[in-house]
């Protein structure tokens, strides 16, 4: 916990917005959740301590997290007095500039500014601010209050003192923030995982395998060891020679389709939207699915008890 509790708002009480307020809330601040559906806010509560318990959060810890967490109907209302906004809204561009855009009207001169995105360039959301040194990314990922690492963006505006701020308040609830320099699309992590997905999709479009052997091998290789040896440490492991030769007789070979697979747009005009229609890649019955949600929060649980 931090030395002094801080007011944070979060705009979005869905996925990502209910589990960034409960990392804040379960660390000590004070934290304020705007939402535009009313239905949204009544089930802010009730999903946070759904989250907290299959965190193994019980009794008086729960308690006191739902106490520092209140939900508001208004952006005025919501950062009013804030120390920092995250922005959780959907990957819509145009609705996070106008959220930004209102809650730069509101909130203190102080605040810092920090939007939550997967792939979308922090400087296009926040290119209509006034004041752009204050503002930042912070990618968290899925589930924000189990997954560790946020990635921390900065524009070609954002002042070093927001950074260091961003970061410190981060590492200080106990999240993994790294430092992202250059504003590029997808950031570091999902450069990295849509980069595999592209070559995955594309060994089931050509034929050389079922999805369930790419799940397969990754599962039982170089998967198992990725949590203890990232991919650029693993080159120097077995040496950026033979790296090199590898990559000289198979990179010419890999997937390099600048436009996404249209096996992929196949699947998506059919309706086959996965684990949520019950057929993608892979065909899933709804206990299926549930068992997998369920096994991933098992592992990410164990992994914060081991880390802890």
């Amino acid at each position: 916990m931090m030395a002094a509790a801080l007011n944070i708002s979060v705009l979005g009480a869905g996925l990502m917005g209910h589990g960034i307020a409960l990392t804040f809330a379960r660390a000590g601040h004070q934290v304020k959740v705007y939402d535009p559906f009313a239905e949204s806010l009544e089930a802010l509560h009730g999903r946070v301590a759904a989250s907290l318990e299959a965190m193994g959060v019980t009794n008086g810890a729960l308690k006191e997290t739902l106490e520092r967490i209140h939900a508001k109907g208004e952006i005025s209302a919501c950062v009013a007095e804030t120390d920092f906004v995250f922005e959780a809204a959907p990957e819509k561009p145009e609705l996070k500039k106008a959220l930004f855009k209102d809650v730069e009207q509101h909130a203190p001169l102080s605040a810092i500014l920090c939007s939550n995105t997967s792939v979308i360039p922090i400087t296009t959301i926040m290119s209509d601010l006034t004041d752009k040194s204050r503002a930042v990314g912070t990618h968290w990922w899925n589930p924000p209050h189990m997954i560790p690492l946020v990635e921390v963006i900065r524009t070609g505006w954002t002042s070093e003192t927001t950074i260091e701020e961003t970061v410190n308040l981060l590492d200080a609830v106990g999240k993994t923030p790294v430092r992202v320099e250059k504003d590029v699309a997808g950031f570091i992590g999902n450069r990295l995982q849509h980069a595999m997905w592209r070559e995955a999709i594309y060994l089931v479009e050509s034929g050389v395998c079922t999805a369930e052997a790419v799940d397969q091998v990754v599962n039982a290789s170089f998967g198992r060891r990725l949590s203890v040896l990232g991919p650029l440490a693993n080159a120097d492991l077995v040496g950026t020679d033979l790296t090199l030769d590898i990559h000289e007789n198979v990179l010419a070979d890999l997937d390099s389709r600048p436009a996404p697979s249209p096996y992929l747009r196949e699947l998506v005009d059919a309706g086959k939207l996965g684990m949520k229609s019950g057929e993608g890649f892979m065909s899933w019955t709804p206990e299926e699915a549930d068992e997998v949600r369920q096994s991933v929060a098992a592992h990410l649980r164990r992994l914060e008890t081991i880390l802890t």
